[in-house]
C-alpha cells in the first residue's frame, strides 16, 4: 500500500463516521426547533389567557369593553384610558405573534387563527377608532397588516348575539359604593 491509498482509506473512514454524526446533528436541531416552537406557542397562549382574564373576571371592565367596541369616542376619559390600556396589551400581543410568524416560530395555520380573531375585533367601529389613535405605537410592518384587515371591511359579528344597544345605554361611570350614596362612611 502506498501513501495515497492510505489517505483515501482515511478519507473514506472519516466520511463513514462523519455522515451519521451530521444526520444525528440534523435530527437534534429539528427536535430543538419543534420544542422551541411549542414553547413559544405555549407562552403566547399563557399571555393570551392572562390578557383576556380582565374580561371574564371584571364585570365593570367587560361592560366598558362592550361599549368601547361600539364607539371609543363616546367613552368618558377613564373608560377610554382603561380600554386603551387593554387594547394596547392586546395588540402588542398580536404584534408579538405576527413577528413569531415572520421568524418561523408560528405556523401559517396558527397565524390564520390569530388573524381571524383580529378580524373579528377590528370589524367594530370602536376598535378601529382606537387603532387610529394608537397605531403609531406599533411597527410599520404590523400597522400594514392591521390596516389591511381593516380595509377588507369585515362585518362585526363576534358579539352579534349580545344586546350591545342595552350596554351602550348604560352609564360609563362605575356605580358609587352604598355608603357613599347614603351620605358618607358614617351612614352605613
Amino acid at each position: 500500500m502506498n501513501w495515497e491509498m492510505l489517505a483515501a482509506i482515511g478519507q473514506l473512514a472519516a466520511v463513514c463516521v462523519g455522515i451519521p454524526s451530521l444526520l444525528y446533528l440534523a435530527i437534534q436541531i429539528r427536535e430543538q426547533t419543534k420544542e422551541r416552537r411549542q414553547s413559544a406557542v405555549n407562552a403566547l397562549t399563557v399571555q393570551w389567557g392572562d390578557l383576556t382574564r380582565a374580561l371574564h373576571e371584571n364585570a365593570e371592565f367587560a361592560a366598558i369593553y362592550l361599549r368601547a367596541i361600539q364607539s371609543f369616542h363616546d367613552l368618558d376619559a377613564v373608560s377610554k384610558l382603561r380600554f386603551s390600556a387593554f387594547q394596547n396589551r392586546f395588540f402588542k400581543n398580536f404584534e408579538g405573534m405576527y413577528y413569531s410568524l415572520c421568524e418561523g416560530i408560528l405556523t401559517p395555520e396558527l397565524w390564520g387563527e390569530i388573524e381571524r380573531t383580529m378580524s373579528d375585533f377590528l370589524a367594530y367601529d370602536g376598535v378601529r377608532q382606537w387603532w387610529e389613535t394608537r397605531k403609531h405605537w406599533h411597527t410599520e410592518k404590523f400597522r400594514t397588516v392591521i390596516d389591511g384587515i381593516i380595509a377588507r371591511g369585515d362585518k362585526p359579528t363576534a358579539y352579534a348575539t349580545y344586546d350591545l344597544n342595552a350596554i351602550a345605554k348604560q352609564n360609563d361611570a362605575p356605580p358609587l359604593p352604598n355608603w357613599l350614596r347614603r351620605g358618607g362612611p358614617g351612614n352605613k
